[in-house]
């Protein structure tokens, strides 16, 4: 048990590697914000080119959210990261993560989206137009905010995995939280930062998961 206690909780050594721990979490947190800005937003687009009568919208949005739901993220970073060079482009590893969880995080939200805008009545749209409001206008002012009022929860849901998937950005050396905890690992020979890495993600993720937990309960009363 004092083998257990000494390789996995040495409080001594997760003292010296929280400042470098810290410096990962803080990394991890602008690569989250990059990540999550981008996917809502390119969701968003997505979605409504999915929904579009226009089948020049229409038929390409449909690829891009069938291709990058089947890619496995961590096979698009590597093809970002490892493989663009061969042809000359050469990107930096947050740029790499940045871009590859943007087209797969998109295409997630993209559905939500269009889950959440077709759950609106069309009768909106209907009595929208008869006070002269413009489809534009309509779609921002009033069926928008419901429809991500109705799929709240998914979206929070698929933010949490956001999150989670940034400690992939660690396969191509970026010091985020996940890279650096390895990292004291290695130096200390002892895998207390690894678990000290893995108690400040769940101090920032089960917040948000009972978060959700508590939004489905009230959706579903």
């Amino acid at each position: 048990m004092d083998v257990i206690f000494d390789q996995f909780f040495n409080l001594d050594i997760m003292r010296q590697a929280l400042p470098l721990l810290l410096s990962g979490l803080w990394m991890t947190a602008k690569l989250c914000a990059a990540v999550i800005l981008l996917g809502l937003v390119g969701g968003l687009f997505v979605a409504l080119a999915n929904l579009s009568p226009r089948l020049w919208l229409k038929i390409p949005a449909i690829i891009f959210i069938d291709i990058f739901r089947a890619l496995p993220p961590l096979v698009l970073l590597i093809f970002l990261y490892s493989g663009l060079p061969f042809a000359g482009i050469q990107i930096s590893p947050f740029a790499a993560v940045a871009l590859a969880f943007f087209l797969n995080n998109s295409s997630y939200y993209a559905e939500v989206y269009r889950a959440g805008i077709l759950s609106v009545a069309k009768g909106q749209w209907e009595a929208a137009a008869s006070t002269g409001l413009t489809k534009s206008q309509t779609l921002i002012s009033i069926i928008l905010p419901q429809a991500v009022r109705n799929v709240l929860p998914d979206l929070l849901s698929n933010t949490i995995e956001v999150v989670k998937l940034t400690s992939l950005a660690s396969v191509v050396s970026l010091s985020e939280l996940l890279f650096n905890a390895n990292m004291a690992r290695s130096i200390t020979y002892n895998a207390s930062p690894l678990v000290l890495a893995a108690l400040i993600y769940l101090v920032l993720l089960w917040p948000l998961v009972r978060l959700v937990s508590r939004f489905q309960r009230r959706l579903a009363a």
